[in-house]
């Protein structure tokens, strides 16, 4: 069998995902943000193109870390404006393959409410949801919760494990088949198949047992991005699909390799765990077409305000701190370590300024051409072994989705790279299979 790439579409739910001026582009629509309509014809159009799935980013806030609320209110775009698992229930509503993810921070929230919370979404969707596990990053957020400041980064990741330890056990509570629903002796359900979870670590603790039954997949799938030491050994224990920021094939390639080190040292099996980068499509009818529409989108980025979300992610101001080492006494306990370890490593490599290499960050890894151009870039790199497939970044929505499915994904399934239709009827069966 023909090994074949898996595709995962990024969204927020805001005006645009990644590219700061996404949203001024005459082509996306920003009225219907608060519409129901809006989410399920994006998961209606990803579905009919055979995508994995898609997933929501999201901040627990609203971020204010650069002159106040004033840059991420007036020019941010990128903004998240509900909360994404209000409207995964919607997009479930209108699909029956699609996976649908989620962005829930384990930092924050109860393992016993994000369990329920997922698994129920997980049994309306008969077995499609993700769970984009985060430990988030900045005191912003650390105050929405009613905490001082956000814990260190090694604690952070101590009891993000403890929560998966949890939610794990929780999820398990439910023998599969529990139901009788024999009106005539008045039994509805078998007690000998609920149990209790009784999972106690040092910052979790929770007995169950969970209320919700296990969906047709079990459990959501794990979706992890971390990229630090610390974020990776974390993502070879728990993952089934990585997100990573990688922009050239080396970086991609040292990436891949060492996480398939982790996941053998982990005890998991070859394919367990799917690779996929972000790549950022933007096409044309020609080549020269594609660039023109490329660089028109670029002279709509607010330089000032992709500085400033970068200096969210990083947990320190770049308009300030020029190097690693100014940016590693600033950031204290904020920030993406694996942001800004990859911020450092491209300005040594090429010379610039971390606030250079951050203003560039704004559209991702740009992929620049026309249909067959774009797939001939992800085919090879899916060839060459730098990756199981890719998360595509969006710059309008919902044009840039509409386009990479309408254009890209035919000339994939042309090629044998790209399913024509799903295997199964749950996220883990069509992404693993």
């Amino acid at each position: 069998m023909t090994r074949k790439m898996n595709l995962v579409a990024y969204l927020k739910t805001g005006p645009t995902a990644l590219h700061s001026g996404g949203w001024r582009h005459p082509e996306s629509t920003l009225e219907d943000i608060f519409d129901p309509v809006r989410y399920e014809q994006i998961a209606q159009t990803l579905e009919a193109a055979k995508l994995d799935g898609a997933f929501f980013a999201d901040l627990f806030g609203m971020a204010d870390t650069y002159k106040g609320l004033e840059m991420f209110v007036r020019s941010g775009g990128q903004n998240s404006y509900l909360d994404p698992l209000t409207v995964l229930p919607i997009m479930a509503r209108v699909t029956s393959r699609l996976g649908l993810g989620v962005t829930v921070s384990t930092t924050f929230h109860n393992a016993f409410h994000i369990a329920r919370s997922l698994a129920s979404i997980d049994m309306l969707s008969k077995g499609r949801v993700a769970w984009n596990v985060v430990t988030s990053t900045s005191d912003l957020e650390a105050a929405n919760a009613g905490m001082d400041k956000m814990p260190p980064h090694g604690e952070r990741y101590d009891r993000a494990d403890e929560v998966l330890e949890a939610c794990s056990a929780l999820w398990k509570t439910w023998d599969p088949d529990p139901f009788v629903h024999d009106k005539a002796r008045g039994v509805f359900g078998d007690p000998e198949k609920v149990h209790y979870a009784n999972y106690e670590g040092e910052w979790v603790k929770t007995r169950g047992p969970l209320p919700t039954p296990q969906s047709p997949q079990g459990r959501p799938v794990i979706m992890q991005a971390g990229s630090s030491d610390r974020g990776r050994e974390f993502a070879a224990r728990w993952a089934e699909i990585i997100f990573t920021p990688q922009t050239d094939r080396q970086t991609m390639q040292d990436f891949y390799e060492d996480m398939q080190r982790r996941l053998a040292e982990a005890g998991r099996k070859p394919g367990s765990c799917k690779i996929l980068p972000a790549i950022t499509p933007i096409l044309g009818e020609t080549e020269s077409i594609a660039n023109e529409r490329a660089a028109y989108l670029d002279s709509l980025q607010h330089k000032e305000y992709d500085l400033a979300y970068a200096s969210l992610s990083v947990g320190a101001d770049l308009s300030k701190h020029q190097t690693a080492e100014e940016v590693a006494r600033a950031r204290g306990n904020q920030g993406t370590r694996g942001k800004a370890e990859h911020f450092a490593k491209v300005a040594e490599k090429t010379g610039a300024t971390l606030a250079q290499v951050a203003g560039k960050t704004s559209r991702g890894k740009p992929v620049v051409g026309t249909p067959g151009v774009v797939a001939d870039a992800l085919q090879d790199m899916f060839e060459s072994g730098l990756c199981d497939g890719f998360v595509i970044m969006p710059v309008t929505h919902p044009g840039s989705h509409e386009q990479f499915c309408r254009a890209v994904v035919p000339e994939l399934q042309r090629r044998g790279v790209f399913r024509t239709e799903y295997a199964a009827p749950t996220l883990r069966e069509n992404l693993l299979g």
